[in-house]
């Protein structure tokens, strides 16, 4: 009797099938769901800023025929009563209209001023340089650009 290798007499090994990709476990179907949750609240979300916002854009828009008009005639008490309306349109979608309506004078300007730096402060006497018989043409371009950045950054009510 010859001695033969041992090993040469066993079966090869069988290799285990490659794992398939579907269905996914469990857990990969929780995270799905919780992304799908996650992609539509940040849609609602967005949807819902995006129409609070919507006065801001009208107002903006507002402000920019304002401009046009102002950069087209030069009526700087025109312009400045049109911003001085515009800015209480706008005021009156962001806080109570009690608080708004009821603003003039310094706690129009205040009301204008809370949470702005002092580069972006409206002056009391550029806003009432409306009433004037001649309103001082000097400031109105700081004056519409302040109203710009007041209704871009303004903090209101929903906000």
């Amino acid at each position: 009797m010859t001695p033969t290798d041992p090993l040469a007499q066993l079966n090869p090994l069988r290799e285990a099938q490659p794992i398939g990709w579907w269905p996914p476990a469990p857990g990969w179907w929780l995270a799905a769901v919780l992304l799908l949750l996650a992609a539509c609240w940040a849609l609602w979300w967005l949807w819902r800023r995006h129409r609070r916002n919507a006065y801001r854009r009208q107002g903006l828009a507002q402000l920019a025929a304002i401009t046009g008009e102002w950069q087209a005639h030069g009526d700087s008490a025109a312009t400045l009563a049109d911003t001085n309306a515009l800015l209480k349109a706008v005021a009156l979608q962001a806080y109570p209209a009690r608080e708004v309506a009821a603003a003039t004078g310094a706690a129009w300007c205040e009301l204008l001023n809370r949470g702005m730096d002092n580069r972006h402060q409206f002056s009391a006497a550029t806003l009432q340089a409306q009433y004037h018989p001649q309103a001082d043409a000097s400031d109105v371009d700081a004056h519409l650009q302040r109203a710009r950045y007041w209704i871009r950054h303004h903090r209101g009510q929903h906000d």
